[in-house]
Parts: C-alpha cells; structure tokens; sequence
C-alpha cells in the first residue's frame, strides 16, 4: 500500500495544473468570451440578472448608468482584496485570472449587437437562450481549473465562517442578487432571471460532468448468487463483490456493486425486484467509467 506525503501530494496537483497547461487557458478564454457574449446579447439588454457581479452591474447600470465592465472590475478588485485578507493567497490565487479577464471580455464584446441581430423582445427566449451560452461558457471555465472570481469569494467566507455547504453559499449569495433586482426590474423580470439561473446552473454542470450515459448499482441483497448470475449471464455485464458491515446492527454484509450502460438500467432494476423484492439498493450516475473490459 502506497501513502502520500503532503509534499506528495502538493507535487501531484501541481502536475495536474501544468498538464496540458496551453489547453487549459484556451477553455478559459473561449469560456470567457461565451459568458460575455451572453451577457451583452441576452442577459443585460433585458435586464435579467443571474446573481453574481455581472448582476450587480446590471442593476448599477439600470439605476446610474454605470459601465458593466467597470463595475464588474471594480467589484472583483474589492472581492480579491477581501479574498486575500480573509482566505489567504493560495484561494485568492486561483480567482485572480477570471476576476481580470472576465470583464476585460465583457467590454470587447459591448458592441456585439452591432454584429449579430438578435431579436430579444421575448424575454422566455432571451433567458433560454442566454442561459444555455452562459452556462456552457462557466461550464468551461470551472472545466478547464479557473473561477470566475467575483461573489465565488462571498460563497468561500460563507463556507468558511458558517459553515454553510458551497451550494447553500451559492444559493446565498446569487439569490440575494437576483432577489434585489426585483425591487428595481419588477417581479416579472424575476421570474425569467430565475429561469436563466436555473438554465445556467443545468448546462454548466452538464459540461463539467459530461452526460450520463451509465449507472453505477449498489446492492445489498439476500440473493447475491442469484443477482449476479443474473447480472453476468443475462445482461453481459461484470460484477464487483465486497464486504461491508452494517452501521447500526454491525451485522456483516456483501455489497454488489455493477456498472452499466444507461440503457440497461431498467432490466437491471426491475431483474432485482424480481429476485428479491427486499433488496436495498442504490443508483448513481456514472460519468466516466475507467478500466476494466
């Protein structure tokens, strides 16, 4: 058995941020440039505010007439300076890129609408549309090992100081954003940035995870012979078997764990309530599956 030392360890993560390095900052850039050009073509001609500094921006621009890009730069510079008094250099480290180039993007992309005519008086499009380029954009810049920077340093402090999970914080910090904008937009331009933020959130997961297209089963059954004859005769697939014991009862058990195509996943599950009703099993979405034949 192999043990890792911290020096280890710290020597693996930099082998990973320096593999494929030129790649890496391309995703970034390409992913920069979607998120802004969502967010001149959809999102701020018609005031839908997905959260974040972007947002904020938006509603500045609303009330004072404020250059999104200033504010947008403006605000990350503050959220850096608190980054590094409050998390230390190693966090603030990994937002410093985005917080930069994000609003740098945003200005060279300002006169878009000259370029590219896109009807956006129908708000539902405006967020369907907007929500899917941005989140693929966000979706490559996390891919590709960056942040964004901006209220992601708010979502750190709350995760930090009380101890709230990195979605709770999230919630937290866009929802305040999207939520002030009602006071200033109305309670209809709400809705459709709720719509937009839920698109982003969707599509942006779906690029960094990729789409499921196998489920991983684990079973804890009375019929473990049966099941996985079952599952290694009829359905053509293998099996790994290991023991396990109960938390509560301390009784020893064997877990089947099978990996298998999306497709197969109903007769899988139905052939396990059929050969033992009882069985307690749990399924998962398999995003990539390594090794094996």
């Amino acid at each position: 058995m192999k043990f890792l030392s911290k020096k280890d360890s710290l020597k693996i993560l930099e082998q990973i941020r320096e593999k494929s390095k030129y790649k890496r900052f391309l995703k970034f850039f390409i992913g920069c440039l979607l998120v802004s050009i969502s967010y001149n073509l959809f999102l701020a001609p018609n005031d839908l505010v997905a959260g974040g500094v972007g947002g904020i921006a938006i509603i500045l621009n609303d009330l004072f007439g404020l250059d999104y890009s200033v504010v947008i730069l403006i605000g990350n510079i503050i959220l850096l300076t608190i980054s590094f008094i409050f998390l230390g250099k190693e966090k603030t480290r990994g937002s410093i890129l985005g917080s930069l180039v994000f609003p740098l993007c945003v200005k060279l992309t300002s006169n878009i609408n000259a370029y590219i005519n896109v009807e956006t008086s129908e708000l539902l499009l405006a967020a369907v549309f907007g929500g899917v380029l941005y989140g693929f954009g966000a979706g490559m810049i996390f891919k590709a090992g960056f942040t964004g920077g901006g209220t992601d340093v708010i979502t750190q402090l709350l995760n930090k100081y009380l101890k709230l999970s990195m979605g709770k914080s999230l919630l937290c910090t866009d929802g305040t954003v999207v939520l002030l904008s009602s006071f200033v937009f109305g309670t209809n331009k709400l809705l459709y940035s709720i719509i937009t933020l839920y698109i982003i959130s969707f599509i942006s997961d779906r690029v960094i995870l990729g789409v499921s297209d196998s489920k991983a089963f684990y079973i804890i059954t009375d019929e473990e012979i049966a099941i996985k004859e079952y599952i290694l005769k009829y359905l053509n697939h293998g099996v790994t078997v290991f023991n396990a014991k109960g938390g509560f009862a301390k009784e020893k058990q064997t877990v089947l764990m099978c990996v298998l195509p999306t497709k197969d996943y109903y007769k899988l599950k139905e052939g396990i309530a059929e050969i033992d009703p009882d069985a307690f099993f749990v399924v998962t979405d398999a995003y990539e599956v390594f090794g094996g034949e």
